[in-house]
């Protein structure tokens, strides 16, 4: 993951062997403080990904994104199977060996984690970033929708 707080550093990807710092162009999708950190390049390389190809407004495509993004910087091995943005909850720990974080608070969720909510439709799903929140589009607020759950990708 991104540079988590010490607490959740079991929760992280982070290894400083294969850190880097963030590219000047980077640094406003993670904001100011971000380059005093090293950072995960495959999570760094994920929220790059979604954040190019993020439009100005949703185009209800959140789980097509991140998947694309999660896939494209090798985070996962495979494109996840589910249809719906709330049922990645279950597949991201089953099938790829995330972990849910056990807080509740978006805005407390650590760089790089990913967000899946829920409700009566397909849910949606979101990467957090130090400026918001990324999917098929940016964000500075998280989804109004009801958590299901933070989840990271504990180093192998």
């Amino acid at each position: 993951m991104f540079a988590a707080p010490s607490a959740r550093a079991s929760y992280s990807l982070f290894a400083s062997e294969q850190s880097d710092s963030l590219r000047p162009e980077l640094r406003k999708l993670f904001g100011p403080q971000s380059g005093r950190f090293h950072y995960d390049r495959r999570m760094l390389e994920a929220a790059e990904i979604a954040a190019a190809r993020a439009a100005s407004s949703s185009t209800y495509n959140c789980w097509r994104y991140v998947k694309t993004a999660l896939l494209n910087a090798h985070v996962i091995d495979r494109y996840p199977k589910t249809q719906f943005a709330k049922e990645a909850a279950g597949e991201l720990q089953f099938d790829f060996g995330f972990q849910k974080l056990p807080i509740s608070d978006p805005y407390k969720a650590p760089q790089g984690a990913v967000l899946v909510y829920g409700g009566s439709g397909p849910g949606h799903i979101e990467i957090r970033t130090a400026q918001g929140f990324v999917s098929d589009f940016i964000s500075s607020k998280p989804s109004p929708l009801p958590l299901i759950g933070i989840y990271v990708k504990p180093r192998s």
